[in-house]
């Protein structure tokens, strides 16, 4: 087993940048955390730390160890804090992860009937599908939104709800979208400059179906994983986007944008995914019960 107490002595050591300073950081003798220090290369089987003038500079093996303690120990610092309040029932913690290619401002209206919970400490992760729920399964989630279901695997154990089926329109700026493009909508596509979700995204694959079907060929200038980040660029002018009406429901984001028009069979679908623990979160029950209504 690793000593995280050596460990931690090591990740000291490297931060202050010699044994001195460590010492008198952590108001100990200098040979005491010295022999913590070999003791830990010993158990690792390698040098960490080589002199450097009169301090210390990481080897390559103390590069990879440090590396980790850079992640270890500053989230053990937050613990005692975290745990008081766990223990005080004062923080309402929702994790939640959000997949790759979703809407954000889908997201965001989903989730707005819980961010008045007092003392919500709202934790958002983005990441790769099989990567959340991954976390899920370990319970380092309490939901993931996604725009597919969960896979049917017996051993996954999780459960998944369609939160989200809603068409899809276009959006831009006043300054760019005219009546005539209004009228003349979805052709009026050709000549505007268009900003798509990146390839990843379940929207962007329907989207180009719908282009080849309606014989489009925009001319792209933007792509973005983000859909708040394509609502910005938007709003600054840089071209028209495509927004589930869900989406489009975010005044604060959709402030200066005008529709232009409405994408036909194309939908956006969100889904939540929760654990069998994480389906009986008091938040997440009221994020499916508020969509449900």
């Amino acid at each position: 087993m690793l000593n995280y107490r050596h460990l931690y002595y090591f990740w000291v050591v490297t931060k202050e940048g010699g044994f001195a300073r460590a010492a008198e950081r952590l108001d100990m003798a200098v040979q005491t955390i010295s022999a913590q220090v070999r003791e830990l290369e010993k158990s690792l089987g390698h040098q960490l730390l080589k002199p450097a003038g009169r301090g210390v500079a990481l080897t390559d093996a103390g590069e990879a160890a440090f590396a980790r303690a850079e992640e270890i120990f500053p989230i053990g610092q937050l613990i005692p804090d975290e745990v008081h309040e766990a223990a005080s029932g004062k923080v309402a913690r929702l994790a939640v992860g959000l997949s790759d290619g979703i809407s954000k401002l889908a997201a965001h209206a989903l989730l707005e009937p819980v961010l008045a919970t007092p003392s919500l400490r709202l934790v958002c992760h983005e990441g790769e599908f099989e990567q959340l729920l991954s976390e899920l399964a370990l319970h380092h989630l309490d939901l993931v939104l996604a725009g597919q279901p969960a896979p049917r695997k017996p051993d996954l154990r999780v459960t998944s709800e369609r939160l989200v089926d809603s068409p899809v329109a276009w959006y831009g700026a006043a300054s760019l979208v005219r009546k005539a493009d209004v009228a003349q909508f979805p052709q009026s596509l050709n000549r505007l400059p268009v900003l798509l979700p990146t390839g990843h995204s379940a929207l962007r694959l329907s989207l180009d179906r719908w282009f080849e079907a309606q014989g489009l060929r925009p001319r792209i200038v933007g792509e973005f994983e983000d859909s708040a980040l394509l609502a910005v660029f938007a709003s600054r002018g840089l071209g028209v986007f495509p927004v589930s009406l869900l989406g489009a429901s975010d005044d604060g984001l959709m402030r200066g944008l005008v529709r232009l028009g409405e994408c036909g069979d194309v939908r956006e679908e969100i889904h939540a995914i929760c654990s069998r623990r994480g389906r009986h979160h008091p938040l997440v029950q009221q994020v499916i019960a508020a969509s449900r209504a």
